[in-house]
């Protein structure tokens, strides 16, 4: 049987409120039937922290880190807790509610999708795989997450190598879509991470600090030689394909789309009033 042939896009570094617009462009595109399912993979210029949709910047961002490291800052459509990204590749993955190989409910789609990801991991050579969580106490650390940072979290379906989290993911659904992304952590400056969160204290950012270093870890951390940007794409490029079992095709913005992205952009992603209007 003929593999199924989805869209790839590569857009490279772009500005926070580019990538946020393009990933929501590609959503509405593809409910409306004009773009088939397709996966994305992308970088930050400059490096940028991102905060999840129901995030309070007040009481949870230092912004006053943010500025003194000169970052880009910008409110995902997605869930989830604060990333930096930085050295790292993040993708994303638009696909129907109702394409065939999607499980209805958000865990199981999110394994589905994440299959492609982990797939990535072993072309890479490491040996990665999904964690559940099994005790109450996980399960009940799913629903009170105590830090704001995205990879201090647990989650279903977690994708870890050597029992520590190495990609961090978040889904939304509108218009009968999945917007599904994520970054892949090539290195970590933790330094510049915890800088970025406001805590009760000094003693409880030391503890979720160390916290931390038991939880995530980043690809180069646990790689005899250091994994480039490049083989890094052309690792999860296979991934997808293995995992997905589909077929992908490069494509480029038309002139057309770039303007409409732009726009988008311009108008709601680099506004005060989206980024910080809780």
């Amino acid at each position: 049987m003929e593999k199924e042939r989805w869209r790839f896009i590569d857009s490279g570094d772009c500005s926070p409120a580019f990538n946020m617009a393009l990933d929501e462009a590609l959503l509405e595109w593809h409910s409306e039937g004009k773009i088939p399912p397709t996966i994305r993979f992308y970088g930050w210029n400059p490096p940028t922290l991102s905060i999840g949709y129901f995030q309070k910047v007040e009481k949870e961002i230092d912004m006053e880190a943010v500025k003194k490291y000169s970052l880009g800052f910008v409110r995902r459509p997605t869930g989830g807790r604060g990333v930096l990204h930085d050295q790292e590749l993040t993708y994303s993955v638009i696909v129907s509610e109702s394409h065939p190989a999607m499980p209805q409910t958000v865990t199981e789609a999110y394994r589905v999708i994440s299959q492609g990801i982990l797939e990535g991991f072993r072309f890479l050579g490491l040996d990665a795989y999904f964690a559940v969580p099994k005790t109450e106490e996980e399960k009940a650390d799913l629903k009170n997450p105590r830090s704001a940072v995205c990879f201090d979290a647990p989650s279903w379906y977690e994708l870890v190598v050597e029992g520590r989290k190495v990609a961090g993911s978040a889904q939304t659904r509108q218009k009968g879509v999945i917007l599904q992304h994520g970054s892949i952590l090539l290195d970590l400056d933790e330094e510049m991470l915890f800088s970025l969160f406001k805590y009760p204290n000094e003693r409880v950012k030391e503890r979720l600090r160390q916290n931390f270093k038991h939880k995530a870890v980043a690809i180069n951390e646990l790689t005899e030689r250091k994994i480039t940007l490049s083989e890094a794409k052309e690792a999860f490029f296979k991934g997808f394909e293995k995992g997905l079992e589909i077929v992908l095709e490069p494509y480029t913005l038309s002139a057309e789309e770039m303007a409409y992205v732009n726009e988008l952009a311009e108008k709601k992603y680099a506004s005060d009033e989206w980024n910080f209007k809780r």
